[in-house]
């Protein structure tokens, strides 16, 4: 049997779908627990919250890395026609991003780390402005992705980043007010906006779940 590069990437993918969501699972499943303050004194609540920024960079990983998987995909496939200095600049963003999140996460509460952060969110601001053209003009046009399952699949995937980078926007003031708690320790005072604020964030969370599962299942069943 042989296998060709097509199918390779396609494993490739599903691998990528399976590390985002299931770790982003574990993340958000630390998240429910560091919300106890009843069951967990403060130390192990902040235990549990650098467990959850670790495990974090997998799907933050798995992420950058599907931006060029899936326009290889798509030129190995057949269903568009990229030149190699495309896919190839595909990866070199991908690899930038990739840079940027690790570099942030090893360099946190620094100046480094911010700058980092802020490139990464023009990034993510213009990717997500390319896959919503791309799918938008795919549906209206017919090129240059057909059929319209595919189409879709770069909207929802543009859907994706919109909505995860309003999980950064609804979880920036949780630095400031995690900061609170660890200094004045835990109360109503320090609990209470915290939670409010990592409650807004869970709605995101869970818009970015129903895309993935949504984006998965037009992959596999190709309906339309």
């Amino acid at each position: 049997m042989t296998i060709t590069f097509y199918q390779l990437l396609v494993y490739i993918h599903l691998l990528l779908f399976v590390l985002w969501l299931g770790a982003d699972v574990g993340v958000f499943m630390l998240g429910q627990h560091f919300r106890k303050r009843k069951k967990y004194d403060l130390p192990q609540r902040l235990i549990l919250l650098q467990l959850l920024v670790n495990l974090d960079m997998v799907p933050r990983t798995a992420w950058a890395l599907m931006v060029p998987l899936t326009l290889t995909m798509v030129d190995a496939g057949g269903w568009w026609d990229l030149p190699i200095w495309a896919i190839a600049l595909a990866w070199l963003a991908g690899g930038a991003w990739i840079w940027l999140v690790w570099d942030a996460h090893s360099h946190d509460q620094t100046g480094r780390a911010a700058r980092d952060r802020k490139i990464e969110g023009w990034l993510k601001i213009g990717l997500t402005a390319f896959y919503l053209g791309l799918g938008i003009l795919s549906l209206v046009k017919g090129a240059p992705l057909m059929p319209v399952w595919l189409a879709t699949k770069a909207l929802m995937f543009g859907l994706i980043f919109a909505a995860a980078i309003m999980i950064d926007v609804a979880f920036k003031p949780v630095g400031p007010l995690l900061g609170k708690l660890i200094a004045e320790g835990s109360s109503d005072a320090t609990e209470v906006p915290l939670l409010t604020t990592m409650n807004r964030t869970r709605i995101w969370v869970w818009v970015v779940y129903a895309l993935l599962l949504a984006t998965a299942f037009l992959g596999n069943i190709k309906p339309f």
